[in-house]
């Protein structure tokens, strides 16, 4: 049984901490526009890095509601932190990202 330190960050906070790291990467690097996003990612997603290799992937900003990626992006703080140079990384093999994000894609969220 894990014990929850009672200065931990909610879900929302972390998701907030992650995106605005995220949006400060790249700026002013050739490839980004002039708000610092890249330009062949589409309006409504973003850009992960998963595996060993750090292989490139973009995802829609849906997922960030779904408990599946957000265990993904947990891990991620807890393997990396926030202050970190190396874009949002996924701390996961490839074919499980991708049997992840196939099966997110193909069921849609339950509404409540």
């Amino acid at each position: 049984m894990a014990i929850r330190k009672a200065n931990k960050l909610s879900q929302s906070a972390v998701l907030k901490k992650i995106l605005k790291r995220c949006s400060s990467l790249g700026k002013k690097v050739q490839g980004y526009d002039e708000e610092g996003l890249p330009v062949d990612v589409p309006k409504g997603h973003f850009v992960v890095y998963v595996g060993e290799n750090r292989s490139r992937y973009i995802v829609p900003i849906s997922f960030l509601a779904r408990s599946e990626f957000q265990n993904l992006l947990q891990r991620a703080v807890e393997e990396f932190g926030y202050d970190h140079d190396m874009g949002l990384t996924i701390p996961c093999e490839e074919y499980v990202f991708q049997s992840l994000t196939s099966m997110l894609r193909e069921r849609p969220e339950r509404e409540t």
